[in-house]
């Protein structure tokens, strides 16, 4: 019989993913925005700013794993909301300069020099970020926590994210046609909207991006 690891343990591994989560993304994110800069790939890198964001985000969860584990029947503090709240609100300046720039591209006729790290970049985080959720999922349930098991499954966003990356970075290096790598970022603009509004609800105690109660999870 397969011996279940101890409360202990797990919130161990809850809080060691929660810090690969940061650490991936900001490492993710340096690439990406660089990458994208040198190749005017827009999508690139607006994927890496939204990297950035979402290691603001995952520090929110570091602190949410920490305080789950002292107080399990704890309700969210001042510092996980006012994250959700600077996380939010970086989401939606992101959404806003991603569309402006996608508009401004497709007046201008503007193109990418390569597509070739935008596909080898969102491979990488597709398998990536489909470990980080797999684990995070399967540790939120043997701990039965709610809260755990949402931020996994808001995890799966950031797959969306990778696959959109990969859909117009694919596209643009087979038809050379410019619009993909800008339909690619306005998508991308589009989910980081829907980030925002789901941090800012989840900062007000509303919603959460499972669409479960925020207020009740432990």
């Amino acid at each position: 019989m397969e011996k279940t690891p101890s409360s202990d343990a797990l919130y161990r591994w809850a809080l060691v993913l929660a810090v690969i989560t940061v650490f991936y993304n900001i490492l993710e994110g340096l690439v990406s925005v660089y990458l994208g800069f040198e190749d005017d790939a827009l999508s690139l890198f607006g994927f890496g700013l939204d990297s950035f964001v979402e290691a603001v985000s995952g520090v929110g969860v570091w602190h949410m794993a920490v305080r789950i584990r002292q107080t399990p029947d704890g309700s969210s503090d001042v510092f996980e909301r006012q994250t959700l709240r600077i996380t939010g609100g970086a989401f939606y300046i992101l959404a806003a300069g991603l569309t402006a720039s996608s508009v401004l591209n497709i007046i201008q006729g503007k193109h990418p020099q390569t597509a070739f790290w935008g596909i080898v970049i969102s491979c990488v985080s597709i398998l990536a970020m489909w470990l980080l959720v797999h684990y995070k999922m399967k540790v939120g349930s043997q701990l039965n926590s709610q809260a755990m098991l949402s931020d996994a499954a808001c995890g799966r966003t950031c797959i969306y994210l990778s696959v959109v990356l990969l859909l117009g970075s694919a596209g643009y290096a087979l038809t050379g046609i410019g619009w993909f790598d800008c339909a690619g970022a306005m998508i991308i603009a589009a989910l980081s909207y829907k980030e925002g509004r789901e941090a800012m609800g989840k900062a007000r105690g509303k919603s959460c991006c499972c669409g479960n109660s925020c207020a009740s999870q432990k």
